[in-house]
């Protein structure tokens, strides 16, 4: 169990290793505005009661735990609202991005330095992604983490919505039964962008959960492709030539693939890894979508073709795992690798969920009820 003291313990790691930014995201609010006025201004009220709390608050020691306090009611907020059927990832996103930009040009009323307001925004940046709202109840038999993502590929389409953000919205505290044991999943929101990943914050999230033994399983979910696949060879490299939320690129291609960093050293790990998912419990769910075993991958050796075991890519170079050569593929990555680092047997993998344009509330609630279901069947196998 995310005891609270685990959960402080982690949040404070977060907030003094991750940067804060403020730039390229911060800047498309105002197209984002005219775009969909209604999406942005959803949590205008938890914005304001921020910047009123704010630029009143006098105490430097307390500035810092209201503000992380405002970002975990946003949270809490926008779970509310998509398990209410409001299917909407976008607002939390764009009220986030508000909150940040106000902490960042604003004061409260004392002299704050640059590094205390760096401080304030990794604070919100942080609980209104729900990493200080991890708490699983005392009757849980069987705990699960899921990890969603953000929002991307926002100078495409500004109106984007993301379906593993809002799987992770309206799974958050999710309960259910199977075999008579009671099953709680809770929730993160992962940031797109390449920085994070390279400082650490895979790592700092699914150390002690591994170490510990603090969940039953883990599950990584993005926006993949026509259907919903199950990752079974994440590979280490970067390879994608497309830009995070910030706009910074891999700096690779498929023909100069690169490692990501760690605390600003080369990942170290195998080209390959395997996910430990109960594949065929998850595939016995029918839907909408098809739900594949993916085993394509790519190396510098061989192209593109489809692995038949671990073994079989060995003294391979990876281009592509099977979630491909971005962020869904190196999230998948970083958590075996850490798992397998720390001999943890804890079931780990990626799932990508079918991807959508724009936004499409329709299509994404019959993602998130499908997907549920096979999280569900899932479970049934621990």
């Amino acid at each position: 169990m995310l005891k609270p003291s685990h959960i402080a313990g982690l949040l404070t790691a977060l907030l003094l290793s991750l940067p804060a930014v403020a730039g390229v995201e911060e800047d498309r609010i105002p197209k984002a505005e005219q775009a969909m006025p209604e999406v942005v201004s959803r949590y205008h009220a938890f914005v304001n009661d921020l910047a009123d709390k704010y630029h009143q608050q006098k105490d430097e020691l307390k500035v810092t735990q209201m503000v992380a306090h405002q970002g975990q009611r946003l949270w809490q907020q926008a779970v509310r609202d998509v398990t209410a059927g409001h299917y909407d990832d976008r607002s939390l996103y764009w009220s986030r991005l508000k909150m940040r930009s106000l902490l960042t040009k604003d004061r409260p009323a004392f002299n704050i330095a640059g590094w205390q307001k760096d401080i304030l925004v990794k604070a919100v940046e942080k609980s209104s992604r729900g990493f200080s709202d991890i708490n699983f109840a005392d009757d849980v038999q069987i705990k699960i983490l899921l990890t969603g993502f953000d929002p991307f590929f926002l100078d495409r389409h500004i109106e984007q919505s993301n379906p593993s953000g809002m799987v992770a919205l309206a799974l958050d505290g999710y309960r259910f039964k199977v075999n008579g044991k009671q099953v709680q999943v809770e929730t993160v929101m992962i940031p797109v962008r390449f920085a994070d990943f390279d400082e650490g914050i895979i790592e700092s999230l699914l150390t002690p959960v591994y170490r510990d033994h603090q969940v039953d399983m883990v599950v990584t979910v993005s926006m993949g492709r026509s259907d919903f696949d199950i990752e079974r060879f994440p590979g280490r490299n970067r390879s994608a030539k497309a830009p995070d939320n910030r706009n910074v690129m891999t700096g690779a291609d498929k023909e100069h693939p690169l490692a990501p960093k760690l605390d600003g050293k080369t990942l170290n790990g195998p080209d390959f890894v395997e996910f430990s998912l109960p594949v065929t419990a998850i595939q016995s769910v029918s839907g909408d979508w098809k739900i594949n075993d993916n085993r394509t991958v790519t190396t510098l050796q061989r192209g593109t073709f489809e692995a038949g075991s671990l073994a079989e890519l060995q003294n391979s170079t990876a281009v592509e795992g099977s979630g491909g050569g971005y962020l869904s593929n190196e999230i998948s990555y970083r958590a075996i690798l850490l798992r397998d680092q720390l001999g943890s047997n804890i079931p780990t993998g990626h799932i990508h969920t079918p991807r959508v344009a724009g936004y499409d509330a329709a299509t994404e609630q019959k993602i998130v009820a499908q997907f549920k279901a096979m999280l569900e069947a899932a479970a049934a196998t621990l």
